[in-house]
């Protein structure tokens, strides 16, 4: 006898009305919004924060509430959207290796600053270290290591031929930088050139202003010899009771875009004896007067490399500005006013006409002394986790080169060196 299999018949849940369609899933792709489906079997899209209604019938269907495509937008490609990567390899390249060829010896934040001024320091700096990177590896920078351990970059035959064949006249320094043990203070005064540049300031250093000054100087009546400019401005230095008339050069010097105006630096990496306080006195007492080219002395920048040295050196203003004061403030005297931390105003009278013919002294503000840290820290700064130097004193902090007065407008945001105006 032949056995029976009993069946059960599925049993169907109680799902509530079926759907004719059913809804497409949802995809992953860049450009699909969130499907939301209902007990209906309708659906609504919501792309970037905006929810299109599905209707059923007469009857419109919203999405559920907390459904929404908070996906970020795309990262922005930089650069890149202006110029093409190969072309921006070869800006940036052709940038450092001019560089080197001009200051014989630069470091990494050199780069940064002159290529990279725009970007927050750690996108500058990773973008500085990569390029460095590909031009030792390509054999047109060499490195080398100081006696303090600095890492420095010295221009090869190979990179004098990369610069000669886009069109630059060259020649290498690795030999020059091989014998350098501290280029320290040549070091931090080129980058306060740098960062000059990236304000849109014309600067130049020590020996760059001085061989400007002596191109066009005028032949000598003896033996045919020209005579020599040994100083950008002559002041009155006040020694051991008496007054001797010396001639001061700068560290690096900067040139006012709007007007004839100087700014002047000085790198203080070691604390003033007592003849260079003089000079620093003297130098603080001649803003407002005309330097050798004829522009006009406006701010003095002491940089300093520790904070007992920059004590020192406010300490140096703060007593000039006590005996200054105390005298009545007329032609050739100035006054020293505090203006914030490490920022002095400087007032002098100027000898005004009238409609009459008669002379006035109307006292005004002729430039500012300013006492800064250098940032020492920056170039110690590591991109990985074991860093533990700060960040700060980039561009975007208003400190470089210098930190601008109250009484004047901020630093503008300093825009990329790679690419021109024509192109943006």
């Amino acid at each position: 006898m032949q056995a029976r299999t009993k069946t059960r018949p599925n049993a169907t849940r109680d799902a509530g009305p079926v759907a004719t369609g059913s809804p497409s899933p949802a995809t992953g792709g860049a450009t699909s919004g969130i499907t939301v489906s209902t007990r209906n079997g309708v659906t609504a899209v919501t792309r970037n924060g905006v929810t299109n209604e599905a209707k059923l019938g007469d009857t419109p269907v919203t999405a559920l509430h907390g459904y929404d495509d908070q996906r970020p937008l795309a990262p922005s490609r930089g650069l890149t959207t202006r110029a093409s990567s190969l072309h921006l390899r070869d800006a940036i390249f052709e940038r450092s290796l001019r560089l080197a060829n001009r200051f014989r010896v630069i470091r990494t934040i050199d780069v940064a600053a002159a290529c990279f001024p725009e970007r927050p320091f750690k996108a500058s700096l990773t973008a500085a270290q990569r390029a460095v990177r590909g031009m030792v590896k390509r054999g047109l920078l060499r490195r080398y290591r100081t006696d303090r351990f600095q890492t420095v970059y010295g221009l090869t035959q190979p990179g004098v031929d990369w610069l000669g064949d886009h069109g630059h006249d060259a020649a290498s320094s690795v030999r020059r930088v091989s014998d350098m043990t501290n280029p320290e203070h040549r070091l931090w005064a080129q980058f306060l050139v740098v960062c000059s540049w990236a304000r849109g300031l014309r600067a130049v250093t020590e020996s760059e202003l001085l061989h400007d000054l002596n191109a066009n100087a005028k032949a000598g009546t003896r033996n045919g010899s020209s005579k020599a400019v040994q100083g950008y401005i002559t002041v009155s230095v006040h020694r051991r009771g008496a007054s001797v008339r010396k001639h001061l050069r700068p560290d690096a010097v900067a040139f006012d875009v709007e007007g004839r105006g100087v700014t002047w630096f000085e790198v203080d990496r070691s604390k003033r004896g007592s003849d260079r306080a003089a000079d620093l006195a003297a130098l603080v007492g001649a803003i407002g007067n005309k330097t050798a080219d004829g522009r006009v002395l406006r701010r003095v920048v002491v940089m300093c490399k520790t904070e007992r040295i920059e004590r020192d050196a406010l300490r140096i203003v703060e007593q000039l500005a006590a005996a200054c004061n105390q005298l009545v403030l007329t032609e050739g005297r100035r006054h020293i006013r505090r203006q914030s931390d490490g920022v002095y105003e400087v007032m002098a009278a100027i000898p005004v006409k009238r409609q009459d013919g008669r002379t006035a002294l109307i006292d005004e503000q002729v430039g500012h002394v300013i006492v800064q840290m250098l940032p020492i820290w920056l170039p110690k700064v590591r991109i990985d986790a074991s860093n533990r130097w700060s960040t700060d004193g980039w561009f975007s902090d208003n400190c470089l080169p210098y930190r601008r007065p109250g009484n004047l407008s901020l630093w503008p945001m300093p825009g990329s060196p790679l690419v021109t105006v024509d192109d943006e």
